[in-house]
């Protein structure tokens, strides 16, 4: 069950734009992440590439963690994220992330949001 402090230091490290280290120290190995109804992405080295594959095609992404909660094993995360991609499109992203954690790690997420299209 995490703490909130142990949340809350994860949320600090997304928002420092360390995405791909936040999996890294706070995903469990067999971690799967779920983009709405698509299938899971499994294994944490699997998310981390995703990851660093996204951010490959940026130039700039601000995070913002707008409220969180934390029930037990249960976490649900209200994040803003801009996305700057190399055309210079933005793509603002308004999600809801749910999280259930095992040993103070991350074990399984899933993202709602609306995919919406890249605005200038």
């Amino acid at each position: 069950m995490p703490s909130r402090a142990l949340l809350d230091e994860f949320i600090a490290v997304v928002e420092s734009g360390d995405h791909a280290g936040a999996i890294e120290r706070y995903y469990t190995e067999d971690a799967s992440m779920q983009e709405n109804a698509s299938p899971p992405r499994v294994g944490r080295d699997r998310l981390v590439a995703h990851e660093r594959g996204v951010l490959a095609r940026t130039t700039h992404v601000f995070s913002k963690a707008m409220a969180s909660v934390v029930e037990g094993d249960h976490v649900a995360i209200h994040w803003v994220f801009e996305l700057t991609g190399l055309s210079g499109k933005v793509h603002r992203i308004d999600e809801i992330a749910l999280q259930q954690w095992r040993n103070d790690k991350i074990f399984r997420e899933r993202f709602f949001y609306d995919p919406g299209k890249p605005k200038s």
